[in-house]
Order: structure tokens, then sequence, then C-alpha cells
């Protein structure tokens, strides 16, 4: 049961096309930011192409030259060759330089961008999608947008470019022969419709399934030690060699496909290419071209060639970009929280639920049905109730993750009142069940919770939630923390995230088991601290455990509702 919920989020989400145009829209908006980039590239392209072509001309000069067909200088030809050589390195080292360091630069901006946006998503739209998946759209979908503007459409540009000014030349030294090596082209561009079109399938499907996989390593390895301890091993292994399996499978059959179409470019290519050669021997033996012209054919063929061939190479590339800019633009379709200014109560505040109703799907059963209740300011509430009656709900509905379908919550002091919302979160401080520390120190986890605080704030907060040892570490509050609280036990964990809570500014304190891993004297200690500290504070326990509970001035117990 445990390993499949791994994938109940996954098998939630239903991915839809997204129309082409769209597609379209959504890159031209996005290639304004790397449009100097894209600008660059065009230039050092088009550098290449001029290169490649007055190299075609002096090498067919320095071959007359040398068969005494035309008289000239082969020391000034060899100069004018090495030139176009050296210029040739150089705007190809140019070219490597911008790829790593500005297609970098725009990778991070493209992807803190959208990362923003999911910050700011509505959490109901957003926590049907796992993790894994989020990371894979934001590493491999990224980066294969920016490939895409950065590299792959000024680089199709120079392609055009290049095989235009190649037919150009041809043209004017072989009429006859540049149209039909010329042939193959308009079949190019035909099969290459078709090809897009299934290669998108193709990608999508493959990125689907890497992002499964993705899921599947996230998920196991941040809960290793229950797969561990539950004996699981074999059975994760088996789900993600099933889901290789399937991804290997996708990879074959994209591959079979992709390789189809690159045998017949090929063999229209080599046809070309035969057509120069033969063509090229023909006015040999009639004595009608020369050496250096025959060798200015066949470089010119190549020349022709090569951009379709690139353009065939691309054509994968471009597919896999719509893919990744589709999957990014499913994720920017995710609605956003409202928006605005925060709304924070100079006094201590208070919470009122009045006639909530709610449920997570529309005619799912209501994990609240006209709910009301009221949290007064500076109360101190306990929340019990049996596992699925809605504690976490109720949570949820309180820091406003989630809204009422029906009725209200309103956050309230003595002189004002405000419908609670996104704009009002600042007022609640919320302490979540287990370890919530991050990789750094103690001192970077204890400033999250605010990053103004002084240090006698940080130990007044470290001493009421009974985290004083920090004190007896080696490197103190500079200790460093490892993934999820790593080298740290749990109880001491929970201790600094409670401190980190105290230096909130919000009033509204929300502890969702945040004493479970601590002993029964430790528990004792800071129940009695922050019940003692209270003033300005209206502390809210969703627990089972008895020492918490008497503490409280109000119990509120949360019954299942009926389906």
């Amino acid at each position: 049961m445990y390993l499949r919920s791994i994938f109940i989020q996954l098998n939630n989400v239903k991915e839809n096309n997204i129309p082409t145009k769209k597609l379209l829209r959504w890159l031209l908006q996005n290639a304004k930011n790397a449009k100097g980039q894209a600008i660059a590239n065009i230039f050092v392209g088009i550098t290449d192409v001029v290169c490649q072509l007055l190299w075609v001309i002096a090498c067919k000069h320095a071959i007359d030259i040398a068969t005494g067909v035309t008289e000239g200088s082969l020391l000034t030809t060899g100069i004018i060759i090495a030139a176009l050589m050296t210029t040739e390195i150089f705007s190809r080292a140019i070219s490597r330089w911008i790829h790593a360091v500005k297609g970098n630069k725009i990778r991070n901006t493209l992807r803190l961008r959208i990362f923003s946006r999911l910050m700011k998503c509505d959490w109901i739209h957003l926590y049907k999608r796992h993790t894994g998946d989020l990371v894979n759209r934001l590493e491999g979908d990224v980066s294969n947008i920016t490939a895409l503007i950065t590299e792959i459409i000024p680089a199709t540009i120079v392609v055009f470019i290049q095989l235009l000014a190649s037919f150009g030349l041809l043209f004017y030294m072989s009429p006859v022969l540049a149209m039909s090596v010329i042939t193959v082209l308009p079949v190019c561009i035909l099969a290459s419709r078709f090809y897009v079109s299934r290669m998108r399938r193709y990608n999508r499907d493959v990125r689907d399934s890497d992002s499964n996989i993705q899921a599947v390593l996230q998920e196991s390895l941040q809960h290793k030690e229950v797969i561990k301890a539950m004996e699981q091993n074999s059975n994760t292994e088996q789900r993600l060699e099933n889901l290789q399996g399937t991804l290997q499978e996708q990879i074959s059959r994209r591959t079979r496909f992709s390789l189809g179409s690159f045998t017949l470019i090929q063999a229209g290519f080599a046809i070309g290419y035969l057509i120069a050669f033969m063509w090229g021997v023909i006015g040999l033996r009639d004595a009608v071209i020369t050496y250096g012209t025959m060798a200015a054919y066949l470089q010119l063929v190549g020349l022709i060639q090569r951009p379709t061939m690139d353009l065939s190479q691309y054509i994968p590339g471009i597919a896999s970009s719509l893919t990744a800019v589709e999957r990014i633009c499913e994720l920017e379709d995710i609605p956003l929280e409202e928006q605005g200014d925060n709304i924070m109560l100079e006094n201590t505040a208070g919470v009122r639920f009045n006639d909530v109703t709610f449920s997570y799907e529309e005619g799912s059963r209501k994990i609240l049905d006209n709910f009301s209740y009221d949290f007064p300011p500076e109360s101190v509430t306990a929340i019990v109730g049996e596992t699925g009656a809605g504690k976490t709900t109720l949570l949820r509905l309180l820091i406003a993750l989630a809204s009422p379908r029906k009725g209200n919550i309103e956050i309230y002091n003595s002189d004002e009142t405000h419908k609670a919302s996104t704009l009002t979160r600042g007022n609640i401080v919320y302490i979540p069940q287990g370890n919530s520390l991050i990789s750094g120190t103690i001192r970077e986890n204890l400033l999250m919770g605010n990053p103004d605080a002084t240090e006698e704030q940080i130990k007044e907060a470290l001493h009421i939630a009974c985290a004083d040892y920090i004190y007896t570490l080696p490197e103190g509050i500079d200790s460093p923390v490892a993934e999820s609280g790593g080298g740290l036990s749990e109880g001491q964990a929970q201790r600094i995230s409670v401190a980190r809570s105290l230096l909130r500014p919000g009033s509204i304190m929300i502890f969702d088991e945040a004493t479970s891993a601590l002993d029964e004297d430790t528990e004792q200690e800071m129940l009695n601290r922050l019940t003692e500290n209270k003033t300005g504070k209206t502390l809210i326990f969703v627990t089972h455990r008895p020492a918490v509970i008497k503490h409280c001035t109000q119990i509120l117990k949360i019954e299942r509702t009926k389906e």
C-alpha cells in the first residue's frame, strides 16, 4: 500500500495537449530575454558560413593554380586559407563560450521565473502533482527550452542562410547541377512536417515516463527508512525496473521511427552527392571543367547537404522542445493564489470559522460541514479527533492553503476583522509535524522565522523551545544541519522548529503534533514556557497527547462527517 501511494498523485494528474499556436506564442514571449544570445549565435553562424564559402573559392583557385589552369600565387592563396581557418576556429570558440556562459544564465533565469510562479500557485491545484515530476520539468524541460531559444532556432536560421548561399554559388557555377542536387530538399521538408508531429507524441511519452521515474527516485530516497523497515527494497526496485522498462521501450520506438526517417534522408543525400560526382567526372573527361571546379562542386554539394542534414537533426530537438514547452505551459496554467499586500493585525489575532463547508473535490465527501468555531485572541486550544476526521484539513484552511466552499473564515482582533486569505497568512505561524529543518546551519534555519532577529531574540526563542542545548554543540548555533535535520535527533529538530516559529511576527501559532518526538519531561517544560510566555499569542495545538491537552483553555473535537 505504501508503494502504491507514491503514484497516486501522478495518476490523478491529467495531461492536456496544448495547441501549437499557444506554444509558439509562449516561446516568442520568453525568447525576448534571450534575444541577445540568439543574435550573437546567428552572427557567429553567419561568419562561419561566409568563411566556408570563401574557403571553397580559395581552394578552387589554389587547385587551378597548382594545375596550371590559372596564374597566381600559391603563397597568397595559402595565407588567405589560413586566415579563413583561423576565423572559423575563433568563431566556434566564441560560440562555445556563449553557449556555456550566457546559455546557463538564461536557463537559470527561466527556471527561477517558473519556480517563483509555482511557489505562488494555488495549493489545491498544485498538491496533486508529485515533487519528482515538478523537479523533472524545472530541470529537463527548462534546459530543452533554453536550448531551443538560444541554440536550435539561431542554428536553424543560420542553416537556411548557408543553404541559400551555397545553392546560389553552385547555381552560379552550374545551374543544371544545382537544380539536380536540390530536388531532394522538398521531399525532406514535406517529410519533416509528419516527422515533427509524430516525434512530439513520442517525446511526450518519454518525458512523462522520465518524470515518473524521477518521482519514484525522489519518493523512495525521501522515505528510505520506511522502505528498509518494511522490507520493501525488492518491490521498490521492481517498480523502478518496470518504469525503466517502459521508458526503454518508448525510447526504442522513438529511435526506430527516427532512424527510418534518417535513412531515407541519407539515401537522398547519397544520390545527390553521386550526381555531383558523376557530373564532375564527365566534365573532366570532356575537358569542360577544371579539377578546381570539380572540387568546388563537391564542396558546395556538401555545404548544401550538410544544412539539410542539420535540419533533420534539429527536428527531433524542436519536437522535444515543443513537448517541454507544453509541459511548462501546463504548470503556468495552474491558478495563482490571491496576490497583494500582506494584511498584518497589530494586536493579538484570533480565528473564527462561520458555517464552513469544505471538500477537496466537487461532489466528494465533505470534510467539514457547516462547521463553526472561535479561536479567541490569546486562547490556548487543543484540536483532537480520530485520524481522517479533518484535523489536517482544518489547518490547511487556517493557513489559507485551501478556501471554504461555503461559509467564511475570519482573522480578527478587537480593532479589525479580515477574511482569511493568502494576504492574512502572515498572521499565522505554522509548526508542522515531524522534522522540517533544511540543510544549512542551525542559525540559517532559525533566521527563516525572522531574518532580522537579534541574538537576544534568538536566545530567548531557543530557551522557550527548550533548545538551549545547541550552545553546547562544538559550533554552537552555527553547527551544520544535514537534509531533514540529519545529525540531530527528531526531538532536537522539533525544538529548533518551535524556536524558529517563535521568531515569526505572526500572533496565531499552530502546532501540528509539534511535540510528538519529545520525552515527557522536555515536552512538559516546553509547554510550561510556551503558555507562560503566550502574551500576544494565540496557541492552537493539533494533538492527541494528554500533556498538551491539560495546558489548553478549550478543546475542539473534530468528528468524521458521514459519507
